[in-house]
């Protein structure tokens, strides 16, 4: 019998670790034992037997426990990859491996590249000459309103984190002043034009600066979305899968952009999120530095990105980096609950109201 590689999963109490374990286990491949930590002792993750061999409680990334704790665990269980999914520890294992290496082996980029992505700020001055970034300006939370520069209405969000933090279509003044009270603790937003089209994901695997797999959907529906303002929670329970290349090319062309103004090699995986503007032109509103919680949604259908991800890295001799753009057939769909397995299916088979019973 083979001996399994022992894999550490960070942040096992959000949807998208659960994502990508799930997407493994559906595969069928048996080449892979999985430990898991989380800095919350109430994650769902820490006490799911059927995922991990092991769970273990640790610091939070930014506290300075957190390395000591983490290096036990990998001798412990001689852990040889890190799959780390929150963006924080993306950050922070990027920050290590460029400042003294890692203790164990983990698929990310440099850190400068790195941290510029996950401030939306920075992702935007960096790219802010191309025609796939929508006119915008960042302002400091009761900033005089005068200093900004984008039209009403815009759209509104913090400069840093996911999930739709602080997102809200403004339409006026009066309406800037009252969300900036409500939301006391984002520092800094940025503004950018309403781009009133569909929202669209490409997710994009990078080794050695060079891509080698992609695949692209469609966000339409999300979980809980009536407790968000911005009806916009940042996980989708209704999306389409889409064959859209032009999307990849956009992808490709402003990941390469940033890490050559860093003189970086991007690796790893990147989703880049997409909204159309009034013409039905996609321009790009972010990019994660980090795996999505429909990952095991594209892999049900066929883009397995995850096991991409630990065969690239931990099975080389067998896998091929030549790029490959995942397609679907036409109509593929997927919907998602908080605590179901998700479905995909075809379009057509959505059930519809049925007048003869009424």
């Amino acid at each position: 019998m083979t001996k399994k590689i022992n894999v550490l999963v960070t942040g096992v109490g959000g949807p998208t670790p659960r994502s990508f374990v799930r997407s493994i286990a559906d595969s069928k491949c048996d080449n892979y034992n999985f430990i898991g930590v989380d800095a919350n002792r109430l994650a769902i993750g820490l006490y799911d037997t059927a995922s991990y061999s092991k769970t273990y409680l640790v610091p939070k990334a930014n506290d300075e426990r957190y390395w000591e704790k983490i290096a036990k665990i990998i001798d412990r269980h001689q852990i040889e990859f890190a799959v780390v999914l929150p963006e924080a520890e993306v950050v922070a294992w990027s920050e290590r491996q460029d400042r003294e290496g890692l203790p164990c082996k983990a698929f990310i980029s440099p850190f400068k590249p790195t941290a510029a992505l996950v401030d939306k700020k920075s992702l935007h001055d960096l790219l802010k000459d191309k025609s796939y970034i929508p006119s915008y300006c960042t302002f400091l939370n009761q900033t005089d309103r005068k200093k900004i520069t984008v039209e009403y209405p815009f759209w509104v969000r913090g400069t840093v984190g996911s999930s739709g933090l602080g997102s809200l279509k403004i339409n006026n003044e009066q309406e800037l002043d009252e969300w900036m009270k409500i939301n006391p603790r984002i520092e800094e937003f940025i503004a950018s034009e309403f781009l009133p089209g569909r929202n669209l994901a490409c997710k994009v695997l990078y080794k050695n600066g060079k891509i080698f797999r992609s695949a692209c959907a469609e966000r339409l529906e999300y979980v809980m979305a009536k407790v968000a303002p911005s009806g916009i929670t940042g996980n989708t329970s209704f999306g389409r899968m889409i064959n859209d290349k032009g999307l990849v090319d956009i992808a490709d062309d402003a990941i390469n952009s940033i890490f050559s103004q860093f003189k970086a090699k991007a690796n790893g995986i990147f989703t880049v999120d997409f909204k159309e503007n009034a013409q039905g032109i996609p321009m790009i509103t972010e990019i994660n530095v980090r795996f999505v919680a429909f990952a095991s949604s594209l892999a049900k259908a066929g883009a397995n990105l995850p096991l991409d991800y630990l065969e690239a890295n931990l099975n080389p001799d067998n896998f091929s980096l030549e790029y490959q753009h995942y397609e679907f057939p036409r109509g593929t769909i997927f919907l998602r609950d908080v605590d179901e397995t998700p479905l995909v299916m075809n379009e057509k088979d959505l059930l519809a109201m049925d007048d003869s019973h009424a």
